[in-house]
């Protein structure tokens, strides 16, 4: 069975199914800010179609950094961002923060930092339990209908969230944390996939965790390749609606995560793998 390369989110927005994830892209100093900029390059050289930020990496300076790389972004590119956690004025802590306005000025300030009119697809970054979820969800149903917003996605919510956050609008994506050995999400995924909902993964391999595995070693040798690798291509042929976004702040592992998309498991070898669930 051919695994598919690409994913339409929300039904229309065609992105290639192995994205890159920004988060561990460094904004300063100026040497890190230097090679983070060419990182995001050599993505999108490679191919790359979906990248993923948020407001929290950084207060913003992580979308700052992808514009210095990006813009004018190439035709194709999909760069979605988060909102819904803010930082206290008074502690200078992050927290979850929901309530309509905020999320509407957290928009209007994404729109301002990425120079778009439009953002293709933004993700609630957390449902904030202090704030009904109809209230979040039906601030993002209203930007969308003003423009500002073309798809709306949600991050690391339940079976039930989602359940009752579609009741409100369309629902194009879910990233939720799951990979290879931390499956937890499973029903997540199957909901997303029964809907034709694009499911980005969070932390998509196992750090420190996959070379340690006897089953996952076995396999990257049999194939040629690495324990990464193979994890990556796990997640792809494991349900077609995956979109796996790997982050790096080095060439060289970018390079390795991408290659992944062209690496086949056998289906005995997907079967060994598939057994590792629930054995972290």
């Amino acid at each position: 069975m051919t695994t598919p390369t690409t994913f339409d989110i929300g039904g229309d927005l065609t992105v290639g199914r192995l994205g890159f994830g920004a988060m561990h892209l460094p904004t300063e100093p100026a040497a890190d800010r230097e090679n983070a900029v060419a990182v995001t390059r050599r993505a999108v050289e490679l191919g790359v179609t979906l990248i993923d930020t948020a407001f929290l990496y950084g207060g913003g300076a992580n979308e700052e950094l992808l514009v210095e790389a990006l813009y004018p972004y190439p035709e194709g590119l999909l760069v979605t961002t988060k909102v819904g956690v803010a930082r206290s004025a008074s502690s200078g802590e992050w927290r979850l923060d929901g309530r309509p306005a905020v999320l509407r000025a957290q928009v209007e300030a994404a729109l301002v930092r990425l120079r778009v009119e439009r953002l293709e697809l933004l993700q609630l970054h957390r449902v904030d339990p202090d704030t009904p979820l109809a209230d979040q969800v039906g601030t993002l149903r209203e930007l969308r209908t003003e423009g500002k917003i073309g798809r709306i996605g949600l991050s690391e919510v339940t079976v039930d969230e989602l359940a009752r956050a579609r009741e409100i609008v369309d629902i194009a994506s879910v990233q939720n944390r799951y990979n290879l050995l931390d499956r937890e999400h499973e029903p997540v995924l199957a909901a997303c996939a029964a809907a034709g909902i694009a499911f980005l993964p969070w932390r998509p391999v196992a750090w420190g965790a996959l070379g340690e595995r006897a089953e996952i070693a076995a396999v990257a040798v049999e194939l040629g390749a690495t324990p990464t690798q193979v994890s990556l291509a796990w997640l792809l042929g494991h349900s077609p609606v995956v979109l796996p976004i790997p982050g790096t702040a080095r060439i060289a592992h970018l390079e390795e995560n991408v290659a992944a998309a062209g690496l086949r498991l056998a289906p005995a070898q997907r079967e060994r793998l598939d057994r590792l669930a629930g054995q972290e």
